[in-house]
């Protein structure tokens, strides 16, 4: 299953919402790779087991569920997370892009890429349309809690 989605961070012709920087956005997305717990959802703990420069290993562990995934940052501009399918968890990659397409506006692209299948056995894409939602909304927690740790000077 392939889903991609876009969440505007910044538009200047709408005040409504506060601007966030370049930089706070990419300080937000490396910190939800390094203390994701501050982002999942059921997440019990996370472990860093290995990184070198811009990447990192890491285990998740979601009650007796662990999913391990490495984590690639390209500074200032995104983050990719890639984990191997088990039998908890698709398996697949997302990429979060920073993308600035105007003077004062600021998007932040979110790419699926799952070994799901976007229908099942009988032709039916319910379940898969219901996961795309789950993502949708998962997403929009991401931005909202970056605004949130912006707001309290956490990102600079």
């Amino acid at each position: 299953m392939r889903f991609e989605h876009l969440v505007e961070i910044n538009d200047p012709g709408d005040p409504r919402l506060t601007p966030l920087t370049p930089e706070q956005l990419w300080q937000g997305l490396v910190l939800r790779a390094m203390e994701p717990e501050l982002f999942m959802l059921g997440l019990d703990r996370s472990e860093i087991v290995a990184r070198g420069d811009n990447w990192m290993d890491r285990e998740l562990h979601f009650g007796g569920a662990t999913v391990q995934d490495r984590v690639v940052l390209e500074p200032r501009r995104g983050v990719r997370y890639e984990s191997a399918a088990t039998a908890e968890h698709a398996g697949g990659t997302l990429s979060m892009m920073i993308e600035a397409p105007a003077e004062g506006a600021l998007l932040l692209r979110f790419l699926y890429e799952t070994t799901m299948p976007t229908v099942d056995e009988t032709g039916n894409d319910r379940y898969a349309e219901i996961v795309k939602s789950a993502y949708h909304e998962a997403d929009l927690d991401t931005v909202r809690k970056i605004r949130e740790l912006a707001a309290s000077g956490r990102l600079g």
